[in-house]
């Protein structure tokens, strides 16, 4: 199964406070046992809501809202995409994961990843195929 875990934001990523030598080095580590594991299929931080910006869409209206959001603890600072083989594995990598700054309310969220396999019949044997010709186009653009 396929998980993305989620870190969010704190005041200190969203003010675009960068990580230090020994954070990289921290990261890292955890990262490399993920890839030695066969666990991690990606991973990436993000820059502060300051530098984005939100779509919102209404019917055929949409606007477009810059950064900085507000609303720091529902932010995202960063993602894991993983596959273990449940949730439970997932919850016990990530009760490792290194938390570079105690006290800043840092926390992760696990969400497994939607598959063709979990929509059914509505999703039809043509829409699985295109499906598995744009993600192994995707996959070659990386």
């Amino acid at each position: 199964m396929r998980f993305m875990v989620i870190l969010k934001a704190t005041a200190e990523s969203e003010a675009g406070v960068p990580p230090t030598t020994e954070d990289f080095e921290t990261m890292g580590a955890f990262i490399e046992e993920l890839m030695d594991a066969g666990v991690l299929l990606a991973a990436d931080g993000l820059h502060p809501s300051s530098i984005g910006a939100r779509i919102y869409f209404d019917g055929e209206q949409k606007t477009v809202v810059d950064g900085p959001f507000t609303e720091t603890k529902e932010l995202i600072a960063g993602y894991f995409l993983i596959e273990t083989k449940s949730l439970e594995e997932a919850v016990e990598w990530f009760k490792r994961y290194p938390i570079l700054r105690p006290g800043q309310g840092a926390n992760l969220e696990i969400r497994r990843v939607a598959q063709a396999e979990d929509f059914g019949d509505e999703f039809t044997p043509e829409q699985r195929e295109a499906v598995a010709r744009r993600d192994a186009a995707a996959a070659g653009n990386s």
